[in-house]
């Protein structure tokens, strides 16, 4: 029995190296395979990563003429604004004179005539013009520019001390003193005929810009200029309907 008993035991001894060494293998073989998976896995994560920030950088494109392809710049690439118009210059700086005439114009009105559609009309014209002159003196003084076409201390003159003509539409100076006489319905007619004739001007002003070759690019320039066109036509025709309701009589 104790024969036995020893055999036994040695055999388990074997048996437990055996298992002992078979653990250990298959051990090491997880390890192995555990350690490449991780290299794999940190190897596709950088790659995605590299292709995230290659795809995240910005891309400049510049198109291509008619049937032409577009063609990928560097990221470094900047954009440049065109050169500044003189005409800009100038249609901005004739536009303001022209918007304080308005703006003079429909402060009469409080105390010239008891028209409430008149007074409604009047209020939109100043409150749009001011906030619109408050934009152009703000164009002019990021470009460096002077936001009145006058010199210092003298009134009515242009930059070569000649005396400065009116913008297209503006009021005459008689114009304008025969408006701040009149009172009640002769007023609203004066005003009504005379702010038609201010925003004819303006339409001739934008057209004038618009026509010459470069100028009306800069973008807020071309925004003013179009915004102006279209809100001085709805309210020349708000203006001619007034006409034909206040005096019908009158042949236009």
């Amino acid at each position: 029995m104790k024969i036995i008993s020893n055999a036994l035991r040695r055999q388990w001894h074997r048996f437990e190296r055996r298992r002992k060494i078979q653990i250990a293998r298959a051990l090491f073989v997880f390890c192995s395979q555990f350690l490449l998976s991780l290299v794999l896995i940190t190897c596709c994560c950088l790659d995605v990563m590299a292709e995230q920030d290659h795809s995240s950088a910005p891309v400049v494109v510049q198109p291509g003429a008619p049937g032409q392809p577009t063609k990928k710049l560097p990221a470094s690439t900047t954009g440049k604004l065109p050169p500044r118009s003189q005409a800009e210059v100038d249609f901005m700086q004739g536009m303001i004179m022209h918007h304080a005439q308005a703006v003079e114009m429909t402060a009469l009105i409080r105390s010239h005539t008891e028209n409430k559609d008149l007074r409604l009309l009047g209020a939109r014209i100043s409150r749009s013009q001011t906030d619109e002159i408050q934009m152009m003196k703000r164009w002019l003084t990021i470009h460096g520019e002077s936001t009145s076409m006058e010199m210092p201390g003298m009134s009515g003159m242009d930059k070569s001390g000649h005396p400065m003509p009116l913008m297209p539409g503006m009021l005459t100076p008689e114009q304008m003193d025969a408006l701040r006489k009149a009172k009640g319905q002769d007023f609203d007619h004066l005003f009504l005929t005379g702010m038609i004739q201010h925003h004819n001007g303006a339409l001739t002003m934008v057209k004038d810009l618009f026509d010459i070759a470069g100028a009306g690019q800069d973008a807020e320039v071309f925004n003013f200029a179009t915004d102006a066109d279209n809100s001085q036509r709805a309210e020349i025709r708000i203006m001619n309907t007034m006409l034909e309701k206040e005096f019908p009589e009158e042949k236009r």
